[in-house]
């Protein structure tokens, strides 16, 4: 943790009270105070906080009347397979294609080749203001034991790296076909090297059933909470999301489970919708969209009144159910775009699930940072007394106005100092990680 004193005047905080100006006060890599000004107070420093030769200009700054938010936390990554997609393409652009042509290259890639796949895309995720990444891995335990473990052991290695910049939480994705007794043997060994939990894909697995009565029994066995892929799919008769909330109640699992992509729900009648949902809440699920990769993915079967693929967003949310958003999967075969950037994927987001409204902006706020943040059982965070020094000054004075300009002039403060990053075209170089981050150029990334 960084020494480092901090004040910044003048910030307004929109996860708070967006009307306020806040003074914030750190020491030692923690808020040690956060309050509410009677006005505006007259300062002469600027808010940027670096000079034109890169040095912090000053202990306080003047935030302006920017906004400051806790660092972003991305709930759903592939971190594994970003930026693949030149040796992994994807003609069809469809799910089952994507799926098809990783799987069958998944044995030609190198433990280091992941590892500098992951830290690019992290430590991109992190130039954007992110501070805390959930990452799913491939668990290809059909292709043997190296191939199904240099992805965990990859990501372990780029989770002891990026400490310093960012929280990475690794859930190895259980295998969807019928598994071996070696196969579920395989994955405990990855369990017993220090992965966060289990993930899976059930609804694609030969036996869903099975398949998830298995994760369960797994994350029992470890006592690691579970997030699951689910029901990415048009089908509006794919509801394994009902196992799973009774898997969830049967166990005791309640808020230990997440499902993500929810997509067949979008597909389903109101009231069809509504009675799944109303079991989700029951059973205490979070859920997660991906609205980029869906949006992307789905409905391409669809000739006329092409469906969008994202999930009931507000449906969800008005039942209490704790829903995030979240990145997915960057420049690869399941989604040939995206950079890792939370507020481009909030606004997304708002595109795909029509919401537009001030008190939408102020969710989608919220599903990129507290809300995650809590489904990821993150401690410490959000910008109050005692808690971590994370944020993120960025250019705009209102909720409105981010998602207007979604600004690219964006002051991260971790951990007790600011982190400097070069222009992209330099290829978004952390100066402190050197070799370590620009290793990745050796792959043509």
């Amino acid at each position: 943790m960084g020494n480092s004193r901090l004040t910044i005047v003048n910030v307004r905080l929109p996860l708070a009270d967006e009307r306020l100006y806040y003074t914030l006060r750190a020491e030692g890599g923690r808020w040690t105070e956060v309050a509410a000004q009677d006005g505006y107070l007259e300062r002469s420093e600027p808010y940027a906080p670096f000079d034109a030769e890169g040095a912090v200009r000053a202990e306080c700054l003047d935030a302006e009347g920017k906004v400051a938010l806790p660092g972003f936390a991305d709930v759903h990554m592939h971190l594994d397979k970003a930026f693949s997609l030149p040796k992994v393409g994807n003609v069809s652009g469809t799910l089952g294609e994507a799926i098809a042509n990783y799987a069958a290259s998944a044995g030609t890639f190198s433990k280091e080749e992941i590892l500098s796949r992951i830290m690019k895309t992290a430590l991109q995720a992190v130039s954007y203001g992110t501070s805390a990444i959930r990452t799913h891995l491939d668990f290809h335990a059909a292709a043997g034991r190296r191939v199904a473990l240099q992805s965990v052991e990859a990501a372990l290695e780029a989770k002891e790296r990026l400490a310093p910049y960012l929280e990475l939480q690794i859930f190895p994705m259980f295998s969807y076909r019928s598994s071996t007794a070696s196969d579920v043997e395989l994955f405990e060994e990855a369990l017993r090297m220090g992965v966060t939990g289990v993930g899976g894909a059930p609804h694609i697995a030969d036996e869903p059933e099975r398949n998830i009565d298995l994760i369960f029994s797994l994350a029992e066995k470890f006592d690691r909470p579970i997030d699951l892929h689910t029901d990415e799919t048009d089908d509006p008769e794919m509801k394994t999301v009902l196992y799973i909330a009774d898997k969830t109640t049967a166990s005791g699992y309640g808020g230990r489970v997440t499902v993500d992509h929810l997509c067949s729900l979008a597909s389903m009648p109101p009231a069809e919708a509504a009675s799944v949902i109303a079991r989700m809440a029951e059973a205490k699920l979070s859920a997660v969209t991906l609205p980029a990769a869906n949006l992307y993915l789905q409905g391409r079967g669809d000739s006329a009144a092409v469906r969008r693929g994202v999930t009931r967003v507000k449906e969800l949310a008005a039942a209490g159910i704790p829903i995030a958003t979240a990145s997915d999967n960057v420049h690869d075969p399941f989604h040939p775009f995206g950079r890792g950037d939370m507020l481009q994927i909030a606004l997304i987001t708002a595109y795909g699930a029509h919401m537009g409204a001030p008190s939408d902006l102020r969710l989608l706020l919220r599903m990129a940072t507290e809300i995650p943040a809590s489904i990821m059982g993150l401690r410490g965070y959000g910008i109050a007394a005692g808690n971590a020094a994370d944020l993120v000054l960025l250019d705009a004075v209102t909720p409105d106005e981010l998602f207007t300009k979604l600004p690219d002039r964006r002051w991260i403060y971790r951990a007790g100092r600011w982190l400097k990053f070069a222009p992209p075209e330099a290829g978004w170089e952390v100066p402190e990680l050197g070799e370590q981050w620009t290793a990745y150029r050796r792959y043509g990334l």
